[in-house]
């Protein structure tokens, strides 16, 4: 995904895992190898090694996972990525709101920001008692709020 910053372009590169929860954001000014390479890097790191990883078709990933060893482990498909594609759509949002991120810390703290409550406050919605584990979740965040 991309985001202007102070009127030029850069890069947010996420990681989601398969419940929707944000794993890792990372932000470049590119998006070749390289730039996937030490996003890849700093993911698998922190969170280890997953059985699948699920990416769009641009050139640079499985240049990064081949550099990894892991390019046996890459999906590709027209679909396939549709949760990461639909987790960028908040980050639109506010970026409309605050007319552009202005500085790279400013869009990383919000990226982490966002990231954390929404791992805090996403549920899974197909199980029974969702709206009384999300009542909770909201009564211990409004705790630490105010």
């Amino acid at each position: 995904m991309y985001v202007k910053l102070n009127g030029e372009m850069v890069y947010l590169w996420r990681a989601i895992d398969h419940e929707g929860e944000i794993l890792e954001s990372f932000i470049t000014k590119t998006r070749d190898k390289a730039a996937a390479l030490a996003f890849m890097k700093k993911a698998l790191k922190r969170h280890g090694s997953p059985a699948s990883i699920t990416t769009d078709a641009l050139k640079s990933y499985p240049a990064a996972l081949a550099d990894l060893g892991c390019k046996d482990k890459q999906e590709i498909g027209r679909w396939a990525n549709n949760r990461v594609e639909n987790s960028h759509l908040p980050y639109r949002r506010r970026e409309r709101a605050m007319l552009r991120f202005r500085q790279m810390k400013t869009l990383q703290k919000c990226a982490s920001v966002r990231a954390s409550l929404h791992n805090h406050f996403n549920q899974e919605r197909e199980t029974s008692g969702c709206k009384e584990r999300r009542s909770a979740a909201l009564a211990e965040w409004t705790c630490f709020a105010t």
